[in-house]
């Protein structure tokens, strides 16, 4: 009788693990099944009906995988990250998050609204970045997977938060679309005056991850005519720079790693591409305007392209000059290595809180009343 019973819970534990099949990208769901501050996590999986695979989890609002085809139909992920929740809670990352409460720096982690004093967490040396030691990156988003390819993620941010003012009620939500294209839109509303800036961290390799250094002979075109020179912070020393001349000229395509070695006091100051390119008629650009064509990337072995669009001001080009933490290994045990992956974070310009009132810089404060309403789209083909 003994070994009868023993003999079915052996068996209906073995069903019940059979049962759990792994995502297209290797992924299991209950790998991200966990909580974290009292929250439950997960990990959410999008499909279109060319079959491309994107997966999701409510902890930072992280894309996890990507999977596209290449000229010949061969699916890979196409940006990097781990392959369980625990990893991205212990081991400091930005991989593939929604970025906020402000994307980038802020300098000296303080500033003024309206006169009045403000005081940030400072994660990067003096500055705040990314919206602190504890942003959203960091916090478990409220899901809502609407349908086979739509996930609503909703942030209640409360007032004081890594000291940013006002309780701000942010929706990122992801629609993977038949034409192989994640949409991100970002909504946000304020009960006092703020700032917010969001984004998403993604790490793409259009190759895929078998020969990570591809990703510097991977081309791009970004059509910008000015970037921000930073300083020895990273911080925009609050000059518009004409990339005409420079190694930043990507107005026509070439390889990321053309002109990154070049005698360059910008390149050298970032260790690399670390830096907020302004589109051409970025003045123009407002929440909820149409979207704009602002950038293209491909690998030429695999065919896999990329074209970016936006009615973000920015784009912050990142060419994963920090990816160096043996300890931390990616997916699949796969060593972090710098240059082996590249970031496109449309968003406002980094630090525009200190340059209120210049003309040359975007304005980062919502207010009361306003809505904050931007999107970007990754679309996906070969060629």
């Amino acid at each position: 009788m003994k070994y009868r019973i023993f003999l079915f819970i052996a068996i209906t534990i073995a069903a019940c693990t059979a049962t759990e099949q792994p995502t297209l990208s290797g992924l299991l769901r209950s790998n991200f099944q966990t909580t974290h501050a009292g929250l439950p996590t997960d990990l959410y999986t999008l499909t279109n009906a060319n079959g491309m695979e994107v997966c999701i989890t409510n902890f930072g609002g992280r894309l996890v995988s990507v999977m596209v085809p290449d000229k010949d139909g061969n699916m890979v992920d196409v940006i990097l990250g781990f392959d369980n929740i625990n990893d991205y809670m212990t081991k400091a990352s930005d991989f593939g998050a929604s970025i906020g409460r402000y994307a980038n720096r802020i300098a000296g982690g303080t500033f003024e609204l309206d006169g009045q004093k403000v005081v940030l967490n400072q994660n990067d040396g003096e500055n705040c970045l990314h919206g602190g030691a504890e942003g959203w990156q960091y916090q478990v988003y409220e899901a809502e997977q609407v349908d086979p390819q739509t996930l609503k993620l909703t942030m209640v941010d409360p007032d004081g938060h890594m000291g940013f003012p006002g309780t701000v009620t942010a929706v990122v939500t992801y629609t993977l679309t038949d034409d192989n294209a994640i949409d991100i839109t970002y909504s946000g509303t304020t009960d006092k005056p703020t700032v917010l800036s969001m984004t998403n961290h993604a790490y793409f390799n259009l190759f895929g991850q078998d020969k990570p250094e591809r990703a510097m002979d991977q081309e791009l075109m970004l059509p910008a005519e000015f970037f921000c020179p930073d300083d020895a912070a990273n911080i925009p020393t609050g000059e518009l720079r004409k990339v005409e001349g420079t190694p930043f000229d990507f107005r026509t395509a070439k390889p990321i790693g053309k002109d990154f070695f070049a005698d360059c006091a910008d390149l050298r100051i970032a260790g690399g591409y670390d830096h907020c390119f302004n589109f051409t008629g970025w003045k123009n650009c407002r929440s909820g305007n149409e979207l704009t064509l602002r950038g293209v990337a491909l690998d030429p072995v695999s065919g896999r392209k990329m074209e970016m669009y936006t009615n973000q001001p920015c784009v912050q080009f990142y060419s994963a000059n920090f990816l160096k933490n043996p300890c931390f290994p990616l997916r699949g045990g796969k060593p972090q290595q710098t240059q082996t992956a590249f970031c496109l974070e449309t968003q406002t310009m980094p630090d525009s809180i200190h340059h209120q009132g210049d003309e040359s810089f975007t304005n980062g404060v919502l207010r009361p009343g306003e809505k904050y309403d931007f999107t970007t789209v990754y679309k996906f083909s070969a060629e």
